[in-house]
């Protein structure tokens, strides 16, 4: 029982003198995490659910979501997913009829990064939508698992 009490205290001192010695290097993984966590609780405060692109395609598949593409047209044309209804986020509070249709049917939200779209969520829900998913990482999130983007 001592002999792993005192490893444990040994392996704190090490991590303490590895920390004095690159403390640029654990500043840094800091604030990465504090923007992960930042990210992901400004979402939950906007109403959206996170979820990841595999996830995205159970629920598309599954439970016959749908999903919203709010990039901008540029980007929509450089590729997008299968079957998305493509609203730029800017005009997403005036184009929400376009919507309505399936309001009873779970929304992903997706653009490039997953950021944009966390507002985008926070429109639909401010507007009725009930179940209403961010795409976690966004389109590039997408192409990261491997999954193909079309071009018309």
């Amino acid at each position: 029982m001592v002999r792993s009490h005192s490893v444990s205290l040994e392996s704190m001192e090490q991590l303490l003198t590895f920390a004095a010695h690159h403390w640029q290097l654990v500043a840094a993984l800091v604030i990465i995490l504090a923007l992960l966590a930042g990210t992901e609780v400004l979402g939950r405060l906007r109403g959206a659910r996170s979820t990841d692109a595999l996830q995205a395609t159970q629920l598309i598949n599954h439970q016959d979501a749908v999903m919203l593409d709010v990039r901008e047209d540029s980007e929509h044309k450089d590729g997008h997913i299968l079957n998305s209804v493509h609203i730029p986020l800017s005009r997403l509070p005036s184009s929400l009829q376009q919507l309505e249709k399936y309001k009873s049917r779970p929304i992903i939200v997706g653009c490039r990064s997953g950021h944009r779209s966390s507002h985008g969520c926070a429109v639909l829900r401010k507007n009725g939508f009930a179940t209403v998913y961010n795409l976690k990482g966004g389109i590039m999130g997408w192409q990261n698992a491997n999954l193909p983007l079309y071009k018309k």
